[in-house]
């Protein structure tokens, strides 16, 4: 018996395996919330699935997802970047990847770690929506609204609300797994 699945993914092995075992999963490891702000950041008004299929030569172009790493590129790395045909090749995106890794430690440096900061919003606890369709589901909330405000605010660059309810989402600050989906009760 085929098991039911959110919508948004149903037909594509590779957005289906990234359903079943990542999205909405409670994330709190430093690099991996990193590595969900970027490529979300990236994401910006393209399709998750185009940057699901570039995520291994983004992990490989950006040094793991390392932040520390990142925070510190200079202007021949950002031109290697540019040119590197297996990524999104938005000179604005790869700045602010640069500067999100550079205000990101500073987050760190104020809240002793991203993961507490970013789940303050929540305290501390996903919020479980029961959505009968994923269309269901909106773009942003208040919170998102809140935490977009204020990361802008500390000067991170592509972090509209959308842009971060699609993190909360993929870091499971929030269940929006359907109802009916396998996955639902199990996040």
């Amino acid at each position: 018996m085929q098991k039911h699945r959110c919508g948004w993914c149903v037909g594509d092995p590779l957005y289906e395996a990234y359903h079943d075992t990542e999205w909405g999963v409670p994330l709190h490891d430093e690099q991996l919330l990193f590595e969900f702000l970027i490529l979300e950041t990236f994401q910006a008004g393209l399709s998750w699935i185009t940057i699901l299929r570039k995520r291994e030569n983004f992990r490989v172009a950006f040094d793991n997802f390392d932040y520390k790493i990142v925070a510190k590129y200079n202007d021949t790395k950002k031109e290697e970047l540019l040119q590197n045909a297996g990524i999104i090749r938005n000179k604005l995106k790869v700045n602010s990847a640069i500067t999100n890794a550079q205000n990101f430690i500073k987050i760190q440096e104020e809240f002793g770690s991203f993961n507490t900061y970013i789940w303050s919003f929540v305290d501390g606890k996903q919020v479980q929506n029961s959505w009968p369709h994923y269309k269901d589901c909106p773009a942003t909330t208040e919170i998102s609204d809140m935490v977009s405000k204020d990361l802008k605010k500390r000067g991170f660059k592509f972090v509209g609300s959308t842009v971060i309810y699609a993190f909360m989402q993929a870091i499971g600050m929030v269940n929006d797994h359907e109802v009916g989906c396998f996955r639902y009760k199990e996040v």
